[in-house]
């Protein structure tokens, strides 16, 4: 029997594909966001520090060599502190040189978290967390149903730096289509300057076959789906708008055309011109196919 009991869908990002990932919650608390439909088919639950603490000792037993561990699903963060500690305390039993433990974690989850209790996740092993922020725009935030506001991610990225976690940041590329383009990459580009996370990367937003018309419906008519040159202009105005010190970006994930690879600050330039490049002469850049890009 497999060690672990996964029920799928399981996602985890890019980064962690070599990590375990271990579910201490099934599906998404807040899962209302209409842009994803990633934990559509499962009902919010938590599963029990027995169960995860036996599905880590099965791994351990199988010898299987651990480096990294991955929380999931969708919000492991919405647990309370003393679940977390339970369930890091275990990790730490079974697998005392694992390097970093990391999570999924929506802003409104660090709400009611100090950063003292943060600080005390991250002496027993969590060090980094994956946060959505999609977009620092408040009109947008609520076209698409985030439950978050620029406040709120504000505030969990700052409690996040000062517990000294690391954060890495998602920015949706064409969230705010045509109309709301400015809008979205003046807030998010503001966002990512006062907070100034370890790592940030860009997604493009992606739809399965019928989720486009009702990711729309919430703009009233607003609501105009970018297409790909659009697309670069805007990667261009966001990194362009950022002032940043010693950010990591990636443009990897499988929705996005062009890859880039820097530190922001001092790979900007590098990375505008090779934006400018696609956009005036794409048949010089390595473009992943659309067909390639797609999530379902």
């Amino acid at each position: 029997m497999y060690p672990v009991n996964y029920i799928e869908p399981v996602f985890r990002p890019p980064s962690e594909w070599q990590s375990l990932i271990i579910q201490v919650t099934i599906g998404c608390s807040w899962n209302n966001c209409t842009f994803c439909n990633m934990y559509e088919q499962k009902s919010f639950k938590t599963k029990s520090i027995e169960i995860i603490d036996a599905e880590l000792k099965h791994v351990a037993d199988s010898g299987y060599p651990v480096r990294r561990i991955f929380l999931a699903d969708g919000d492991a963060m919405t647990l309370s502190t003393r679940r977390l500690k339970d369930i890091l305390l275990s990790i730490r039993r079974h697998f005392s040189n694992v390097q970093r433990v990391s999570s999924y974690c929506l802003p409104r989850n660090l709400a009611k978290k100090s950063v003292e209790e943060l600080a005390q996740l991250k002496e027993l092993g969590l060090s980094l967390m994956y946060v959505g922020c999609e977009t620092g725009d408040d009109e947008l935030l609520n076209y698409i149903d985030k439950g978050e506001s620029y406040e709120s991610s504000l505030s969990a990225l700052s409690k996040i730096r000062q517990a000294g976690m690391k954060s890495s940041v998602m920015i949706l590329n064409g969230l705010g289509g045509t109309e709301l383009s400015g809008q979205h990459i003046k807030q998010s580009a503001r966002l990512m300057n006062e907070t100034q996370p370890d790592y940030l990367s860009t997604l493009v937003v992606n739809f399965p076959v019928d989720g486009e018309e009702k990711f729309s419906r919430n703009f009233n008519g607003r609501w105009v789906k970018m297409q790909q040159h659009e697309l670069f202009v805007e990667l261009h105005a966001l990194i362009s708008a950022l002032d940043l010190r010693k950010t990591i970006f990636r443009s990897d994930h499988v929705s996005n055309s062009l890859v880039l690879k820097g530190v922001l600050g001092k790979d900007k330039q590098k990375m505008l011109d090779l934006i400018e490049l696609a956009m005036d002469k794409p048949q010089l850049v390595p473009l992943r196919p659309e067909r390639n890009r797609t999530l379902y």
